[in-house]
C-alpha cells in the first residue's frame, strides 16, 4: 500500500484541500496543526509529534487516526481502528472508532461518541447527545452528556468484568447511565 508523506517541503499544497488517498497518510513532525477541508484515507492517518490534524468537514480512516497534537473536525472523526491524540479530540457532530478513543486532554462531540473498546481522556469528556463504549470510560474531570450512556456493552465477549464496564470521572452531569457502573471520584470538582 502506498504512503503519502506530508512534510515541511510539500505541506502548503495540501493545506485547506479535500484530500482523499488510497493508502497511508503520514504528516511529518513539528508542522503544527495542518488544516484540510476534509481528510480521508483507506488506511491510517498519522501526524507525528508536534503535528496535529484539523478539517472543516470530516476526517475518516479505514484503520486508525493518531496525532502528536490534537485532532479536530467541523463534522465527524471516524476510524475503523482507534483514535488517539496527544492533546484533544473534537468534532462538531460525532467521533466514532472501531477500537479505542484516547486523548491526552479532552474529548468533545456535538452529537455522540462511540468506541468499540474503551474511551479515555486526560481531562473531560462531553457529548451533546450520548456516549457508547464496548468497554470502560475514564476521564479525570467532568463527564457530560445529554441523553444516554452505555459502557461495557462488548457484545463480542461472553462476559464483561466489572472493571470493563466501569465509568470513572470526577463528576457526571446530564443524562442517564443506562449500562455500566459509575464511579465519581469527586462530585465537588469544578468543570
Amino acid at each position: 500500500m502506498e504512503t503519502l508523506r506530508i512534510t515541511r517541503e510539500n505541506v502548503d499544497q495540501y493545506r485547506n484541500t479535500k484530500l482523499e488517498f488510497n493508502g497511508h497518510i503520514e504528516i511529518a513532525a513539528e508542522l503544527g496543526i495542518v488544516a484540510f477541508l476534509s481528510l480521508k484515507s483507506s488506511s491510517y492517518i498519522v501526524a507525528e509529534a508536534g503535528s496535529g490534524i484539523k478539517a472543516g468537514y470530516g476526517i475518516k480512516a479505514g484503520w486508525g487516526i493518531e496525532a502528536g497534537l490534537g485532532i479536530e473536525a467541523g463534522w465527524w472523526i471516524e476510524a475503523g481502528g482507534g483514535i488517539k491524540a496527544g492533546w484533544g479530540i473534537e468534532a462538531g457532530w460525532w467521533i466514532k472508532a472501531g477500537l479505542s478513543i484516547e486523548a491526552g486532554l479532552g474529548i468533545k462531540a456535538g452529537w455522540g461518541i462511540k468506541a468499540g473498546l474503551s474511551i479515555e481522556a486526560g481531562l473531560g469528556i462531553k457529548a451533546g447527545y450520548g456516549i457508547e463504549a464496548g468497554l470502560s470510560i475514564t476521564c479525570k474531570t467532568v463527564l457530560k452528556f445529554s441523553y444516554r450512556l452505555f459502557a461495557g456493552i462488548a457484545i463480542w465477549k461472553r462476559t464483561v468484568t466489572d472493571a470493563e464496564k466501569t465509568i470513572t470521572c470526577k463528576r457526571c452531569e446530564g443524562g442517564t447511565v443506562e449500562y455500566g457502573t459509575l464511579v465519581e471520584t469527586d462530585k465537588k470538582a469544578i468543570a
